[in-house]
Parts: structure tokens; sequence; C-alpha cells
């Protein structure tokens, strides 16, 4: 399956790519958040690929859930993708946005790739571990290098989004007492920490679950975890909650290994 995953997520990166360099109009969805011409056509490029190699497998897509298309995932077991996680960052172009992929199993995120295609960076998270994969020009992939996460250190390092940033999040940093911060855009900050070059990443700012899953799946497949503030860990499938829209993570903190 994972191999079906890097497929997609190259094959959208390479049309992400195509649209990037030659510049696209910005549309805003009925939520206020941005969609681009890359978003909508990355996503058609991944369930062209998903949909005939993993028939019976729901998919719940970003896009498509904008657009009132939502399969039924009572069976505890579906895919998650975001075609274009980082559209922000996608439009002030500076590079740090991602294609997504993540396979869920009951709630939790089992496997999952994180592409960087501006970067030339994958991770690819399994049952077998945790891989960060270096592509060419070509997009083609040159090196599979295993990773984990690292201990996490006392003071810790931290990540938080370049985009969304909010009082919750800058006060749960303080009371860490971190040794540094680093802002970056996307789930980039996911494989990150999986490859142990960071300790934490707290999100009190809303989410979605396609924004979080594949990332999610890499960073436990490489031995950290993703928590709620009680340390209970965060699921997926979350619908038809009183207040909250589906599909909408609560707050949640990433970690290292611990």
């Amino acid at each position: 399956m994972l191999t079906i995953f890097e497929q997609a997520a190259l094959a959208a990166g390479r049309v992400i790519l195509d649209i990037y360099a030659s510049g696209c109009a910005v549309d805003l969805k009925p939520d206020a958040t941005p969609v681009t011409e890359a978003d909508i056509r990355a996503e058609e490029i991944i369930l062209s690929i998903l949909r005939p190699a993993l028939p019976d497998l729901p998919i719940i897509a970003e896009e498509q859930v904008a657009a009132g298309i939502v399969p039924d995932i009572s069976g505890g077991r579906f895919l998650l993708i975001d075609p274009l996680d980082g559209t922000r960052e996608f439009i002030s172009r500076n590079g740090e946005f991602t294609v997504n992929i993540a396979l869920i199993e009951q709630g939790v995120p089992v496997a999952g790739i994180v592409y960087a295609p501006v970067l030339a960076t994958a991770y690819l998270g399994g049952p077998d571990g945790a891989t960060k994969l270096t592509l060419d020009a070509d997009q083609r992939v040159t090196a599979r290098q295993a990773i984990s996460a690292k201990p996490v250190a006392d003071p810790p390092i931290a990540m938080a989004s370049r985009s969304h940033q909010d009082p919750e999040t800058a006060a749960y940093l303080q009371q860490l007492c971190v040794s540094d911060c680093r802002h970056i855009g996307s789930s980039l900050k996911f494989g990150l920490l999986a490859e142990g070059l960071a300790d934490v990443y707290p999100r009190f700012s809303r989410t979605m679950e396609w924004d979080t899953a594949a990332g999610d799946a890499v960073l436990r497949a490489a031995g950290g975890s993703t928590l709620l503030p009680d340390g209970t860990p965060l699921l997926y499938g979350k619908r038809r909650r009183a207040n909250m829209a589906d599909f909408a993570n609560p707050a949640f903190i990433a970690w290292g290994k611990r």
C-alpha cells in the first residue's frame, strides 16, 4: 500500500510543480480557506490512482468533502487525503507545502506519506518504521533513509505553524521553556519530528484530519506520538459531534520519543 501511496503522491507533486511554476488563480471555499487549481488537480490525480488500486477503501479527500462528497467510513478503515497541505505556503511561494495520504484503521493512522515537491523530500511511515526519501530534479527517488524520532530534550526544541499562530500555542511554548522554536508550514513539522530534528509541535488552532493524518502516521512509525492535552492519542474519523465540524481536530501536541 505504501508503494501505491508513493506513486500517487509523486504523480500529484508533478502536477503541483507545473502549476507552481506557471502560477494560478486563488479562490475561497465556503469556510473562507483558499483553494487553487493545484489543490483540485492534485486530488483528481491521487483519486485516479488510489480508487482502482484500493477499491474497497472509502476515501475522505479534502476537496471532495468541500463539495459534499463524504463516503461511509463506519467500517473503521479508510483513507484520508490532503492533495495540497499548506495552500497558503503554496500561494506565498515559500515551498513549505505537502501532499498527504494516510490509511486509518479504527481511528489510528497506521500508514502514510508526506511529500514536499519543492523540497524534493518525502516521508513514509508504516508498520515497518519510518523512512525519508530524497528525490532528484525530475522527482525520482534517489535515496531512502530509515529515520527515528529522538528522545525529547529538556528544554525541548519546538516547531509551530508558520501561517496559523495563536495565543494558546504561544502560552504553551512559554510553559515548556523551549530552547528554540522554528515556524514551518504544512505537515512538514511531523516529518522533522520523525527524523529527530525537533522535540515537540503543539497546535491549539484548528486543523482538519486530512491536515495531520499522514504526518501523524509517519511520526508514530518513527516512535513519536500525537496526543490531546489530556494525554490521550489523537484519533481520526471524528463525526457528528456537538459544536464541531466533521473531521475537525481538537488541540493536540505532537512529540518525539517519550
